[in-house]
């Protein structure tokens, strides 16, 4: 039986899907062992060397998109998972899984806006009440006294990782239609993004790199390996893959799968709590994403 391109994406996009649920509690033990700027530069680092190869044959030919590459590059790499990164340092990964429910549809959105794709009145619906919800559990360590200042500080960086997140895959699906190959615009970004981040290291942490080299044990480093190669390139490389094949809102059902994979190991290997305001926030996120997703499929048959 052959397969057809459709059933390929969705092959890849659930590949991608486990490999990310898995991403975020590596981060976040990772994160224990190195700072969130040293981590994420020598994360770009390893993923450079590999992308270099790849790029210099195909660098002659980017004056056309150039600047769009650099916008792309930017808001994948530096932006969506710098704060990605540095969010999940100061919250918990529960809230930063919880938060990730609403990419999706936060990406239903720009691609309703910008790409014209059709969204169904319950469609905004749901996607209304799944932003209360985010927002609920965004806010929520605002009752804790005080006590739970870095946590939202780093509830509001995840939520700024995830519209930096959202509108990098519009470009995606721009560039692709310029015949641009998205293993090249993976590996651009990653480029990007190390050199953005690497002179800020060496500014605000110029011993770190001797830190390195000397002082996090082999389990840190297997940490950054994984999240340059196989959640980094392989990953981005199949979801921008699939992203030519089909539209932005009949991928976004796939990304819920890996925030409840992180979610879940938020409970179980983190001892992550769940609080009553964090409870309300999930369900009602969880109500409007099942209330715009039911409704998308009804429509896509």
């Amino acid at each position: 039986m052959q397969i057809t391109p459709r059933v390929k994406a969705y092959i890849m996009l659930l590949g991608v899907a486990l490999i990310w649920g898995i991403a975020g509690p590596v981060i976040k033990l990772t994160l224990v062992g190195i700072p969130p700027l040293l981590f994420i530069t020598y994360r770009f680092g390893i993923a450079t060397l590999v992308a270099l190869p790849f790029l210099i044959p195909k660098l002659y030919n980017l004056k056309k998109n150039f600047w769009l590459l650099l916008l792309y590059g930017f808001l994948n790499s530096t932006a969506t998972l710098g704060l990605l990164f540095w969010g999940t340092d100061k919250t918990t990964l529960l809230d930063m899984s919880l938060l990730s429910l609403f990419g999706p549809l936060l990406m239903v959105t720009l691609g309703a806006f910008f790409l014209k794709e059709h969204v169904t009145i319950k469609e905004k619906i749901g996607i209304a009440i799944a932003f209360l919800g985010s927002l609920i559990i965004a806010l929520e360590p605002i009752s804790h006294n005080g006590q739970g200042e870095q946590r939202l500080i780093g509830n509001l960086l995840i939520f700024g990782s995830l519209i930096c997140g959202a509108t990098s895959a519009l470009l995606v699906k721009k560039l692709m239609r310029e015949n641009i190959p998205p293993f090249f615009l993976v590996n651009f970004s990653f480029v990007v993004g190390f050199l953005t981040l690497l002179p800020f290291l060496l500014l605000f942490e110029p011993f770190s790199i001797w830190h390195l080299a000397f002082g996090i044990a082999p389990k840190y480093h297997l940490g950054v390996l994984y999240m340059a190669l196989i959640s980094g390139t392989l990953a981005y490389a199949l979801d921008n893959l699939a992203l030519k094949t089909i539209e932005l809102s009949e991928a976004a059902l796939f990304a819920y799968i890996h925030p409840a994979i992180s979610a879940i190991a938020a409970l179980v290997i983190l001892g992550d709590k769940v609080t009553i305001q964090l409870g309300l926030g999930a369900a009602v996120a969880i109500f409007g994403v099942a209330i715009a997703e039911i409704k998308k499929k009804r429509y896509n048959t």
